[in-house]
Formats: C-alpha cells, sequence, structure tokens
C-alpha cells in the first residue's frame, strides 16, 4: 500500500540503498513529510512532482528518524542483584535539532517557481 502525495516513492526509496520493506517505509516517509511541510509551512504539498534535495533529504529523515525508534528503549545499563534496567533516549531538542540540520542541509538553497525559498520564514 502505498501513501498517496509520497515525496519520496518505495521505489526511488530502494534505488538510493534503503533497506526498509514497504509498510515501514510508508509510515516513515509519513512522519519525514510531514517535518519537511513543518518546516517549509506546506509549500511543497500541491507541487506536482519534488526535486531531487526534496527526496534525499526524505530519505535522510527516514533513516534518523528510524534510528531514533531503535534507540528510544536501548538498555544503558542492567544490575541483576536488585533487577534494575536503565534505559536510553534521545532528549526531545536533540532529536529536533537533527532534523532541522537535515532539513537545512538539503533545503536551504531550494526555491519554488516564483523564487520564494522552501525554507523561508518571514
Amino acid at each position: 500500500m502505498e501513501f498517496k502525495g509520497q515525496y519520496l516513492t518505495y521505489e526511488e526509496y530502494k534505488a538510493l540503498g534503503g533497506l526498509l520493506d514497504q509498510t515501514p517505509f510508508n509510515l516513515l516517509e509519513f512522519e519525514a513529510r510531514k517535518e519537511v511541510d513543518k518546516y517549509t509551512f506546506n509549500r511543497l504539498v500541491n507541487l506536482e512532482t519534488q526535486i531531487q534535495e526534496v527526496k534525499l533529504c526524505i530519505y535522510s529523515l527516514i533513516e534518523q528518524i528510524n534510528s531514533n525508534k531503535a534507540n528510544l528503549k536501548g538498555v544503558a545499563s542492567e544490575s541483576t542483584d536488585g533487577y534494575s534496567i536503565s534505559y536510553t533516549s534521545q532528549n526531545n531538542a536533540e532529536i529536533s535539532q537533527k532534523t532541522q540540520n537535515i532539513i537545512d542541509t538539503y533545503l536551504i538553497n531550494c526555491k519554488l517557481a516564483d523564487g520564494t525559498p522552501y525554507l523561508y520564514r518571514g
């Protein structure tokens, strides 16, 4: 099942070297797309096609989001005497900064046909 309005299709993802199956890809692509939409104020939603920078940005965000989910409940330490387990997790500010860095890296110089920068916030 493919979601509508994807910025990066599963076939494009696989061609870039993606290893996820289609269902987890679709869910992560949706999350990544929503992050891009947040930073671009939905400027890309109605574009007929997406440029390469957007596709590469989505690819990188998928990898980051997937990594964050995998590390969310990693065991930091475990004690067998009193049976205690400590879990690691990145804080939200750290994850948000990584997301913003990825989006800025790929989309900082991209502009719409009318010259409006994708990341224009003014």
